[in-house]
């Protein structure tokens, strides 16, 4: 090419791209496009024309409070919504769905306002809206990080097709205790992980393009430390240091921020005596200060009014000086705003500027989705007939599924079962039932929309399969079967199941919790099997002890008694739509088994809060075979009965050669050689830990720091190779500051955080 040539491109060039200078679209750090600069003129210039009760009104968020196309309301509560919404006092609406009625909603604000401020509408839209993926905390068991993203964004096309543009997920709280009913909900124990998980999550939900008409705004909640209430009874009080606020509970929620989440939630328990939704500390001086994050903080369900149960506020209008103060742009259904902030404004009590910065964020956000370019863009029918339940959606759903599944135990190669010549016995009531695998948070789910495990296995038609319930999954005293209520010690349909086992040559059996067992409100003191499904696998396995126990759950359990009696268990949580499918694939090798823990599993709930990435303690092992004072239990081993990132395959994978090359003062190479030892293609989640021998504050014995999902062939083998820099090695110090401090540290890898492949190094 000839000098004038190549002078005529660069003129070309240079000319496109100063053309393009004040308008083109970018594409920004977080994956996400926004116009440079215009966004924030048009808020201004709209701030400028609000009265100050209209911006107040962009800080509101109602529940859906009446059919949108049936009668206007005439009194009440609603009557009130409704004149509000009308007056535009109204920003933000949860809980109205279907193109119908948001469009009508959506109508009223946009066309009978002053101002005409399209409505954000939110929804929680947590494994999916009508399609289902699996339950979060099984997601996370998958460890694959492109599935994850993509169950997200199959679920906010299909919520943008039913007419949502906002999410309140995803759920990114640390949580070690499995009481807790709300770990089903979030990525499990470990901040590193959960961090992972959680940008996935961000991404898949905003996509690259938020103004696309299949992407949603996330929501990062709860800021921040909810996973850690006490006595894992949901909404407790929390009480935690700050070596464990900075390392463990803040990550996640970093990393969110930094993928370009669009909103945080804040949460409902307090920190260090003040409520979270009155904390300035987390929304003013972390959130929007020190991490600079410029998205929108909206308050849980009433938890600026509750912050008067706490003995924080005198009364409604105090809190809401309070929760402006502190940093929550928006009032979700605690009405505070709506009804004080004017005033308080007027009275010199709340500054003006803090309101503005709130109604700032909000419009911006606005914007971002596209909302004042067309606020009808999420509400066509056509659009919703196509893509809600589509096959496309449903066949990644069953992806995700068949990733999630962990492999517990397999001894006597009792798994896959044979295709052919078989007599299959498939027992319990969760082994039927197509409305439990759909799992907590399905609001916009239809009941029985899942493939049961029956159907899954009706499948395969090479083995005679007998069904019997065995026993009803209880909840309280209520069954989901029917919504009846029961005698939770009914035993009646014990002997058909055991009649049933008795002629089989496998029995699967399908125990667990009941779909709305875990989630919000939902804790438990105890983690076993509910009802008399313990007693029914006691009863059977007298009968015949070739059992594959399959567990249907939203959180781990303690299933000693199974573990040390039953040859085959498979953590097959809450599936989703497509459970049965996925589950039966697994079972007859169809698709090998791949998933791995996100939460340890206890030997007994005494043990909880328990989690792999503890403290040493000044007495952490046993000095003298008779010696009692040291770290234990007198009638309890201190070991999980599963550990975090335990999982196994229907292969085997060998690990050798662990070496580890310093590069430089703060940069560590290590590398494995893996080896699929076994006689079948597999994947395995190779993972990395890291302790710091001693440091200025205390750290773990083990710290995850890398992992890499590989698929080897039989006999095959890889060298996986992990980067360490001082993002890996450092820590928090107890003033909230990352530091990296040289000095003696080992690294593990393995296939669990129970590896004993360890190699040490000094920097």
């Amino acid at each position: 090419m000839t000098r004038i040539k190549q002078y005529i491109i660069l003129v070309i060039l240079f000319v496109f791209i100063s053309s393009c200078k004040d308008n083109t679209v970018i594409k920004t750090e977080n994956n996400l496009t926004t116009s440079n600069g215009v966004i924030e003129k048009k808020v201004t210039s709209l701030l400028s024309k609000m009265t100050l009760e209209e911006k107040i009104g962009q800080m509101n968020q109602y529940n859906g409070f009446w059919d949108v196309t049936g009668p206007t309301p005439e009194s009440g509560d609603a009557s009130k919504k409704y004149e509000h919404l009308k007056k535009g006092y109204v920003g933000s609406m949860l809980n109205v769905r279907g193109v119908d009625e948001i469009k009508a909603v959506q109508k009223i604000a946009v066309e009978e306002t002053r101002l005409g401020i399209p409505l954000i509408i939110g929804f929680d839209v947590i494994h999916g809206y009508e399609t289902l993926s699996p339950i979060p905390l099984a997601e996370a068991a998958s460890w694959d990080l492109d599935a994850i993203e993509l169950s997200a964004k199959m679920a906010a096309k299909e919520a943008a097709a039913a007419g949502i543009n906002w999410t309140f997920a995803p759920m990114v709280d640390i949580s070690r205790d499995a009481r807790w009913g709300r770990v089903m909900e979030g990525a499990g124990e470990d901040p590193y992980l959960g961090s992972k998980i959680a940008i996935a999550r961000v991404q898949g939900f905003q996509g690259y393009d938020l103004a696309s008409p299949e992407t949603i705004a996330a929501c990062a909640k709860h800021w921040a430390g909810y996973g850690f209430a006490e006595a894992g009874r949901d909404y407790n009080t929390v009480d935690v240091g700050t070596s464990t606020l900075n390392n463990i509970i803040f990550p996640p929620f970093k990393a969110a921020a930094d993928a370009g989440v669009k909103t945080f939630m804040n949460s409902f328990n307090e920190l260090n005596g003040v409520p979270a939704t009155g904390n300035a500390f987390l929304q003013r001086d972390i959130l929007k200060g020190k991490w600079k994050y410029d998205g929108f903080v909206v308050s849980d369900w009433g938890s600026i009014k509750e912050m008067m149960e706490h003995g924080y506020a005198k009364n409604k209008n105090h809190a809401a000086k309070l929760a402006i103060k502190a940093g929550s742009d928006m009032d979700m259904e605690s009405y505070a705003y709506v009804d004080e902030l004017a005033n308080l404004v007027r009275d010199g009590e709340v500054d003006e500027a803090l309101i503005n910065d709130a109604v700032r964020r909000i419009l911006t956000v606005k914007y971002e989705l596209g909302l004042f370019d067309d606020p009808y863009k999420y509400c066509n029918k056509e659009t919703a007939k196509k893509v809600i339940g589509s096959k496309e959606i449903n066949e990644a759903v069953l992806e995700v599924a068949k990733k999630s599944i962990v492999l517990l135990k397999n001894e006597k190669q009792l798994l896959p079962i044979k295709k052919e010549g078989q007599r299959i016995a498939l027992i319990g009531a969760l082994a039927s039932d197509k409305t439990s695998p759909l799992g907590s948070w399905r609001l916009a789910a239809k009941d029985s929309t899942a493939v049961s495990v029956l159907e899954g296995m009706q499948n395969y038609h090479g083995n005679k399969l007998t069904y019997a319930k065995g026993a009803d999954v209880t909840y309280g005293e209520t069954t989901f079967a029917n919504e009846l209520k029961i005698n939770v010690s009914d035993k009646s349909d014990f002997a058909e199941a055991i009649n049933v086992a008795k002629q089989a040559d496998v029995v699967v059996m399908v125990l667990g919790e009941h779909g709305f067992q875990s989630g919000e409100a939902r804790s438990r003191t105890k983690l076993d099997l509910p009802g008399v499904q313990q007693d029914l696998l006691e009863a059977v396995y007298e009968v015949n002890p070739n059992i594959v126990l399959v567990l249907n759950n939203g959180r781990p359990l303690a299933i000693t008694w199974a573990d040390e009696h039953i040859p085959a268990i498979v953590e097959a949580w809450q599936l989703g739509t497509q459970s049965g499918h996925a589950i039966a694939q697994v079972l007859y090798g169809d698709y090998n088994p791949s998933g791995k823990l996100p939460m340890t599993f206890p030997r007994h709930v005494g043990q909880v809060p328990l989690y792999y990435n503890y403290k040493n303690t000044g007495r952490p092992i046993i000095p003298a075979p008779d010696e009692v004072f040291w770290s234990h239990y007198i009638d309890e081993s201190n070991k999980p009965l599963y550990p975090f990132g335990h999982g196994l395959s229907y292969t085997t994978f060998s690990y050798a050669n662990l070496t580890v090359d310093k590069k430089s003062a703060d940069e560590v190479m290590v590398s494995v050689d893996v080896t699929n030892s076994g006689q079948v293609k597999g994947k395995e989640v190779v993972q990395l830990y890291i302790r710091d021998m001693v440091s200025s504050v205390t750290r773990p014995v083990k710290e995850l720091k890398g992992f890499e999902l590989i698929e080897l062939k039989p006999q095959e083998k890889k060298t996986v190779r992990f980067k360490l820099t001082k993002s890996e090695l450092g820590f928090f110090n107890n003033n909230g500051e990352f530091v990296f401090e040289t000095g003696e540290f080992k690294v593990f890898v393995g296939g669990s955080s129970e590896t004993s492949w360890e190699h040490g190094f000094e920097l």
